[in-house]
């Protein structure tokens, strides 16, 4: 074997590795603020069957859920606090404005919908707050969905009732 053939085949170039620029750091990627041309931030959020679009803006705290306060959208507490738990855990409840839209589903999954949009619209306008969120599951899409019904049973799993006679 040659010595050009050598030092292409093990892949070794002296002079080669000191003229080369010094890497970035990969390990971890960067994620850069994304707004659209009004400032606002934009993400689509899933569950169940729910499909959530939500915007977020600076503002007082104010949230509307399909052209209406999300405490008249969703009625119950534990719907509210679904929605709110985002901003709480981000320390952001007062600083943003949410506007979203959402279709399909319950009420309680679209409240988790919403919540997930949400939550990635906040990594999207602030990026630094991606640990916080996605340490406590927000960012994940909860793919639990209802089990389809099969045919030989009454429902996805239940078996008609058992006759003797």
């Amino acid at each position: 074997m040659s010595e050009t053939s050598a030092k292409t085949f093990s892949g070794l170039d002296k002079g080669a590795a000191t003229a080369a620029p010094v890497a970035e750091d990969r390990s971890r990627p960067v994620h850069v603020q994304k707004l659209d041309a009004h400032g606002r931030a934009y993400a689509t959020g899933k569950r169940k069957n729910a499909v959530a679009r939500v915007w977020v803006k600076p503002g007082v705290g104010k949230i509307v859920v399909n052209d209406k306060d999300h405490e008249a959208y969703f009625a119950r507490p534990v719907l509210q606090m679904i929605l709110k738990q985002p901003l709480v855990t981000a320390n952001r409840l007062s600083q943003y404005d949410i506007y979203a839209t959402v279709a399909g589903g319950g009420l309680s999954g679209q409240a988790g919908a919403v919540r997930h949009g949400l939550s990635k619209a906040l990594t999207y306008y602030e990026p630094e707050l991606r640990t916080i969120l996605k340490k406590e599951g927000f960012l994940t899409r909860d793919s639990r969905v209802v089990e389809r019904k099969k045919y030989g049973k009454a429902k996805a799993r239940r078996s008609f009732q058992f006759s003797k006679r």
